[in-house]
């Protein structure tokens, strides 16, 4: 089965690719100039150059496939250098249902988001609005919705990584995130962070069961664990303790509405407002409607972050 990937030179893209391959599948990626190195596995690939608004090049990925899996989503953007989350996670889906139907292309898979809705922080709201397009777009539709995803990175942006170096290596203490005034659940928040490899085995599976049609799944690891819970599991796997202080929201998000713009400012105001509501599944276990035992996060998925 020949299946175009949009995104597919990212972090979930490397593991999907990968998977895809295993399974016999023949994966063509729209790859950016400058990205031709982050492809995982070229030999097994077709490649098309171009970028997710190049509507010729669009066409091209898709032409002759059974199949589209839509990956792109971004944490942050820089509207300065022409990445933003309408661009990347709302008007790209948009483009790519166009060239799907131009190139008879009727299996469209979307990589969205737990916890997203219409009136969110800007990631949640493009990333709903994209779902909404694939819904009424008349195709056959597939959308997962992973919690925060982790795994070796292998050279590209990953959670657990990204708090390795911003967090847990920095010398100064760890934050615990509260609202309000008083730090009386300061990081108690929960996630359920997801390992990319079961995220790569939902979509693989997607792809070849009709049953999965005109579904959506939330996609939590097994465990419910806060953000100090976290932390502390990120500093162990890399041999270390971490001190930790509770952190108004309030003050960091004021900090942020001033320095969000830097890349080299490590959160923003729509991060820490999304880090406070949480992130775990409530009322869909995905994984269990597919049939597949996802991973914990545990010491021994954690070994990358020895490096």
């Amino acid at each position: 089965m020949k299946v175009a990937i949009i995104g597919g030179t990212g972090f979930v893209g490397s593991y999907l690719v990968e998977r895809l391959l295993q399974d016999g599948h023949t994966p063509r990626l729209l790859v950016r100039p400058g990205s031709e190195s982050k492809v995982e596995r070229s030999d097994g690939c077709e490649r098309v150059a171009g970028e997710v608004n190049d509507a010729r090049a669009l066409r091209e990925c898709l032409q002759g496939t059974v199949a589209v899996i839509y990956l792109i989503g971004i944490l942050r953007e820089f509207p300065a250098r022409g990445i933003t989350f309408e661009a990347l996670q709302h008007q790209g889906v948009i483009d790519t249902l166009t060239a799907a139907r131009q190139a008879g292309v009727t299996r469209f898979i979307l990589m969205s988001a737990n916890g997203i809705r219409a009136d969110g922080s800007a990631y949640q709201r493009t990333k709903f609005q994209a779902e909404e397009a694939l819904k009424a777009s008349g195709l056959r539709w597939t959308i997962f919705r992973p919690s925060v995803i982790f795994g070796d990175p292998r050279g590209r942006m990953e959670f657990c990584d990204q708090l390795k170096r911003d967090i847990i290596l920095s010398p100064l203490p760890a934050p615990l995130f509260f609202p309000g005034l008083l730090p009386l659940k300061a990081g108690q928040f929960e996630l359920a962070p997801v390992a990319v490899t079961d995220v790569a085995a939902a979509f693989a599976l997607a792809l070849t069961d009709p049953a999965t049609e005109s579904q959506t799944y939330s996609l939590c690891g097994p465990d419910r664990l806060s953000w100090k819970a976290i932390l502390t599991a990120i500093a162990a796997a890399c041999g270390r303790s971490k001190w930790m202080l509770p952190a108004p929201a309030g003050v960091v998000k004021a900090a942020a509405a001033l320095l969000e713009r830097y890349p080299w400012f490590p959160i923003t105001r729509g991060q820490i407002e999304m880090l406070l509501e949480g992130n775990v599944c409530t009322g869909d276990d995905g994984f269990a409607r597919l049939g597949i035992t996802p991973r914990r996060f545990a010491p021994e998925t954690l070994g990358y972050l020895r490096n």
